[in-house]
């Protein structure tokens, strides 16, 4: 909540905190974070085993990005509709069925970018 006494630079700071705080709860409780900070790593991991590009390395990191902020936007939004309503509830399950949509078509996007990236690499060395 914005406090009306703090200044500019003082209400960034604490917006920082706020992001900061947000990340760490990500990455420490939702096992979906956790799944896809690995998968992360196995790519920027694989980035330095090929020696990819300037380029190449943009495309990925942007795709690591998307996926992770599309898995933090709908865990948020899985939160709220629990908070909403606790108890099943068949449009709240449509609507988090359709957020868990997000992070999958990201994770799919990411997954062809790796393969424009990767395979022809893989496929030069076999």
């Amino acid at each position: 909540m914005k406090n009306p006494n703090d200044g500019f630079l003082k209400g960034r700071i604490r917006s920082i905190k706020f992001a900061v705080k947000g990340m760490w709860l990500l990455i420490t409780t939702e096992d979906s974070i956790k799944a896809q900070l690995t998968f992360a790593l196995i790519a920027v991991f694989l980035g330095f085993c090929f020696n990819i590009s300037a380029t190449e390395w943009i495309v990925q990191v942007l795709a690591i990005g998307v996926v992770l902020v599309a898995e933090a936007l709908n865990t948020a939004i899985e939160k709220v509709a629990d908070f909403i309503h606790p108890n099943y509830h068949k449009k709240i399950g449509f609507i988090k069925d359709i957020a868990a949509g997000a992070p999958a078509f990201a994770a799919l996007v990411s997954l062809i970018i790796a393969g424009v990236i990767y395979l022809p690499k893989i496929i030069a060395i076999l």
